[in-house]
């Protein structure tokens, strides 16, 4: 229901969870020659209002999330921040994934450094997974970010299949409970920021799965909690599960997105601008062939990723075309010209995406962490990213 928000005076309560108000403001600058309006859309849970998910951007109203303060301590740290989705927590532009990484090819002391590069970079939100490593990578994590645990908003995952049972895997409340208390040990934290659903699960009830969620957010165990590679429709789905019983609603989405894979364009990403759902983008260098890591019939490099992964193999297999390679040859070069790197532009053409707040990217080393947080600070013009999307569609990518 919407209507016009009315001053209230006395002791009233705010309407119950999943009414909205429309809240409309007009105030004179200075001058007072022009008068600018401030339009909020508010959501009211448990009797307390939420952050607004919209503000006034012109005659459009933009995702708060795409907002950039300017403060002081965005002038210090290399990478700046977003909100995270509709939610009251900044996070960095850009983030520490660990898939593929920490409990594989990097040990417990280069998780130590990869960690510290990315605090001194200004990165605060790391992306694990219960089963990223086998579960070695929360544990190798866990020790590295003991002392700066107060700086960090830490995410995990779990759903994921963890071994031989019928019940180790799956979005029921038998396993994310056993997985959330597993995880919270192996990461030596009492809770996580953000505890995400790592894939979509068909056999279990939404309403099962959301009311798990809402239960760990209760118990304090979790801060917030989100989806990953979901559907627009099972996001939308599980959400208004949620709306109605006033339970905790899915914050983020993590989504497959780099200049050579826009599919989410189609329904995620105008699903998540619209409902203030915050997208962490995965995958933004595309296993490295948008950081120019790869060059078409030559071999992989011995330490790279390829090399090492079947996975990254057939991964490099699906988007390292010869159509892909020459559109990479191209946008290092409109890069180049500009004084940036592929990967720098891979990156910051992503965070032109408003509904974007965060670019989830992995690390092997610490120089890797400075590298890609420089990005941050590359601001693309609407003129520039279109040229970008004019370069990538011309071949038909």
């Amino acid at each position: 229901m919407t209507e016009r928000c009315i001053p209230r005076t006395g002791t009233a309560r705010p309407p119950a969870w999943g009414s909205r108000r429309r809240l409309s403001r007009r105030r004179s600058d200075s001058s007072a020659t022009t008068r600018a309006s401030l339009q909020l859309v508010c959501y009211c849970r448990g009797g307390q209002w939420s952050p607004p998910l919209f503000v006034a951007s012109g005659d459009r109203l933009a995702p708060l999330c795409s907002q950039r303060p300017n403060t002081a301590h965005d002038e210090v740290d290399p990478v700046k921040y977003r909100q995270l989705g509709s939610t009251g927590v900044r996070v960095s532009e850009v983030s520490l994934g660990t898939g593929g990484q920490f409990g594989g090819r990097v040990d417990r002391e280069a998780v130590r450094r990869i960690v510290a590069a990315a605090i001194d970079s200004g990165i605060n939100y790391i992306d694990t997974a219960n089963i990223y490593g086998d579960g070695r990578s929360e544990e190798y994590l866990g020790p590295a970010i003991e002392g700066v645990r107060h700086q960090i908003v830490l995410g995990s995952k779990g759903m994921q299949r963890t071994g031989p049972g019928q019940n180790d895997w799956g979005a029921s409340r038998y396993n994310l409970m056993n997985a959330l208390e597993a995880s919270l040990r192996r990461l030596r934290t009492d809770h996580l920021d953000l505890y995400q659903v790592h894939l979509f699960d068909p056999t279990t009830p939404m309403e099962e799965t959301m009311r798990t969620l809402e239960d760990m957010v209760r118990s304090g165990k979790v801060r917030y909690v989100g989806a990953s590679q979901y559907q627009a429709w099972q996001v939308c789905r599980s959400n208004s599960i949620a709306e109605r019983y006033g339970w905790a609603q899915f914050a983020t989405t993590q989504v497959h997105y780099h200049l050579l894979e826009r599919e989410c364009e189609r329904e995620m990403v105008p699903f998540c601008r619209a409902t203030g759902v915050g997208i962490l983008a995965f995958f933004p260098l595309a296993a490295g062939l948008l950081a120019g890591r790869y060059r078409l019939g030559e071999p992989y490099p011995e330490d790279s990723r390829a090399a090492a992964f079947d996975r990254t193999r057939r991964y490099l297999e699906r988007y390292g075309t010869p159509a892909n390679f020459a559109v990479i040859d191209r946008l290092t070069a409109w890069a180049q010209e500009r004084n940036h790197t592929l990967g720098e532009l891979a990156i910051a053409w992503l965070l032109t995406e408003p509904s974007v707040s965060s670019v989830v990217v992995g690390a092997s080393k610490p120089d890797h962490v400075t590298a890609n947080a420089v990005a941050s600070d590359w601001q693309l013009t609407p003129e520039e990213a279109a040229q970008v999307r004019a370069i990538v569609e011309a071949t038909g990518v």
